[in-house]
């Protein structure tokens, strides 16, 4: 068992993010690692739990990856994006405050953006997934 307070963690500046062949800018973003497990031969953990801070304007663009992810919102407000796969359009948006969580399914693509005055803050619980026959 390991325990620790979330400020011992790194806090490593986002500057980009991946999606569809294209490097796309983060703004105002950041991510501390809290726990991390397994690795899914791409260096990404199959299971971890991040601690972003977003600044005031800050946002992580359209983006997917293929693993689950759910966000609790711990402070400020977020305006959250869900686009279409097949067209990159935005499909949905919602405010989320304090006490809101997201869940994101695999492959679907989103982003996010601080509309608060101040920094903002929200935890990300990541988990990969696998098809039927890949189970033991």
């Amino acid at each position: 068992m390991d325990s620790f307070h979330f400020k011992e963690c790194e806090d490593i500046k986002v500057e980009k993010i991946p999606y569809m062949g294209r490097m796309h800018d983060v703004i105002g973003t950041s991510i501390r690692w809290l726990s991390k497990h397994g690795d899914d031969g791409n260096g990404v953990p199959e299971y971890g739990l991040r601690y972003f801070t977003v600044q005031p304007g800050g946002q992580i663009p359209i983006h997917s990856h293929f693993y689950h992810q759910t966000m609790y919102i711990l402070s400020g407000k977020f305006e959250c994006w869900e686009f279409d796969p097949e067209k990159d359009r935005l499909k949905k948006k919602v405010i989320c405050g304090p006490g809101f969580s997201i869940y994101v399914p695999s492959k679907q693509p989103h982003g996010m953006k601080n509309i608060s005055d101040d920094p903002s803050a929200f935890l990300c619980c990541i988990c990969n997934v696998y098809d039927n026959d890949e189970i033991l």
